[in-house]
């Protein structure tokens, strides 16, 4: 799936967010807004992985939508 698909139906996805990074508050994922580089940053600060991680993650995550 597209990035672009994620980020206009941004309500539903972040439930499947949540569902992968549990650490991710529900405020957190309100100041994303579907914004794949604030994801990513979100990622890194609450799990102490390196921006390739995060991004790496993200890619997969998507890919499987």
């Amino acid at each position: 799936m597209n990035w672009d698909q994620i980020k206009g139906n941004w309500t539903q996805f972040s439930g499947k967010v949540k569902e992968q990074w549990g650490r991710l508050t529900d405020d957190d994922l309100a100041r994303v807004e579907g914004r794949r580089d604030e994801l990513v940053g979100k990622i890194q600060e609450s799990y102490g992985v390196t921006k390739e991680e995060a991004e790496r993650q993200v890619k997969d995550w998507a890919g499987r939508l």
